[in-house]
């Protein structure tokens, strides 16, 4: 066997290596950014360390993807310079070169910011930037005129996401400001001008305010009816449990000023387990796809430098579209795993009309911990049903419905390595309303983490775990009565990595 082919067997091999999932092939990994869609690619760049596997100075690491499941590692996209090292930002599409960066043509921004001290100061400074590229975003010129937007009085100031607003002929930044969000506009990416700022009183302020995101979408795919979406995320803050995570917030939008349809009071989560946090949307999705599509950092700050990977820290969410449907409560987000993830689908499992009873194991026979599950169950006389997977002697994560409660839990208290924080170990839980008397459970499972999907997206956990490798056990489990099972589909998934 020559030495190439036994790289590509052991290539993304290591122990708790995502096989579906992106991750870095090196260092450490933290908040997506500059995701855009150009010349059939998409582009995910993201918080990088190059020369070590915990948070570090930052620059973009890049990849690029055709179908936003296989991706291609390229060189890092930018890299620190005098103005500072490169927190978070997005990338746009200049169709129209109202950079002048393009000579008439079209071409890659890319809106960051900068960060450093102050002169003679350890006082921090975040300042905006751009960044261009001619080639496909293979390389990247920096703006002669950097920075291109700061405030002194304003410590946190940082993550500018950006997007051409059609009705008002304009760009328009969103970016986190402390506690707030501050919208600004411009003709050219270069010039800002302050339009609004949006957060004081609204929603959860237990952390700082990071990594927004602003877009339309349709209420139920009714084309007469839209609002727009405005994602927070909030640091970690050692007084709540959560850690860091995402907010979110529905109203309207008219190219200056964000108005919330709910009482300031009510915050609304992206994510209800641990692991999802400053995750943004892709720009440019082409029209007649008509897809809001999004990734997360699968991480909390909480502990996102202390777990136990070698080689590499930190995985990406699997890639997620984003839906509003009308409930009981109010227009809520729905999210779904993308279609593109049915291409890696390998060997198949069907189980239909079965009647589960505690002690029958009917997926007794599987041993796999890189899968993907979708269930619908018929709620009877059992007070709680789902799943245990990455299971052996002493471990197992366990995905369930309490039907008494009506709450989608993931329970990972005894899902393995865990020590490494005391916060880690944790059931973690959220409302899910029974459609018709039943629930619909969609997970997928990727050596360390655990994504599910509540009746078709309505309420989403996310949680890392770090089981024993060899175990791989699969059970459905009833407690206290049975639980008609109307359909289960098992799919192995193939590595997208090798």
């Amino acid at each position: 066997m020559n030495n190439n082919v036994l790289e590509k067997q052991q290539y993304y091999t290591e122990k708790y290596r995502p096989q579906y999932h992106f991750t870095p092939e090196r260092q450490w990994m933290n908040d997506p950014n500059g995701m855009v869609f150009y010349n059939e690619e998409y582009h995910l760049f993201y918080q990088y360390h190059p020369n070590g596997t915990t948070w570090g100075p930052m620059h973009w690491g890049h990849a690029v993807s055709k179908d936003l499941v296989h991706w291609e590692h390229l060189p890092i996209g930018l890299a620190p310079d005098e103005h500072g090292t490169i927190f978070s930002g997005s990338a746009v599409v200049d169709w129209n070169d109202t950079s002048g960066f393009f000579e008439g043509k079209s071409g890659l921004v890319a809106i960051f910011t900068h960060a450093d001290t102050y002169p003679d100061s350890d006082r921090p400074r975040q300042r905006q930037s751009l960044a261009y590229s001619k080639d496909n975003g293979r390389t990247w010129v920096k703006y002669e005129g950097n920075p291109v937007l700061q405030e002194e009085n304003i410590i946190d100031f940082r993550d500018p996401k950006v997007f051409w607003h059609r009705e008002t002929n304009q760009w328009v930044m969103v970016l986190a400001a402390g506690q707030t969000v501050r919208i600004y506009t411009s003709q050219n990416l270069a010039s800002w001008e302050f339009a609004s700022e949006f957060g004081e009183g609204h929603g959860s302020h237990q952390g700082v305010w990071e990594c927004p995101d602003l877009f339309e979408l349709t209420v139920d795919g009714d084309s007469n009816q839209k609002k727009w979406v405005l994602f927070v995320s909030i640091g970690n803050d050692p007084k709540y449990e959560e850690g860091s995570r995402t907010q979110y917030f529905i109203g309207d939008f008219d190219g200056k000023t964000f108005f919330n349809d709910y009482k300031p009071e009510t915050t609304l989560w992206i994510d209800h387990g641990r692991d999802n946090y400053a995750g943004v949307s892709w720009s440019d999705v082409p029209a007649e796809d008509g897809r809001r599509i999004y990734i997360g950092w699968m991480s909390n700050w909480q502990y996102a430098n202390l777990t136990p990977t070698k080689e590499w820290r930190s995985a990406m969410t699997i890639p997620r579209v984003l839906e509003l449907k009308k409930t009981e409560e109010g227009i809520r987000l729905v999210q779904k795993p993308v279609r593109e993830l049915q291409g890696i689908r390998d060997e198949k499992i069907l189980i239909q009309n079965e009647v589960v009873v505690p002690g029958k194991n009917l997926l007794e026979n599987v041993n796999s911990n890189t899968f993907e599950i979708i269930a619908e169950f018929e709620i009877g006389t059992a007070t709680e049903f789902g799943f245990k997977v990455c299971k052996g002697a002493n471990e197992e994560t366990i995905i369930g419905f309490d039907v008494e409660n009506q709450t989608l839990f993931i329970d990972r208290t005894n899902s393995g390595e865990g020590a490494f924080h005391e916060a880690f170990a944790g059931k973690h839980e959220c409302y899910l309303l029974p459609e018709n008397n039943k629930i619909t459970l969609h997970v997928f499972v990727d050596q360390s983490s655990v994504e599910l999907f509540g009746n078709n997206g309505k309420s989403v956990i996310t949680d890392l775990i770090f089981p024993n490798q060899e175990n791989k056990q699969l059970e459905l489990y009833v407690k206290h009565g049975e639980i008609k099972l109307h359909s289960l589909e098992l799919y192995s998934l193939k590595s997208t990595w090798r």
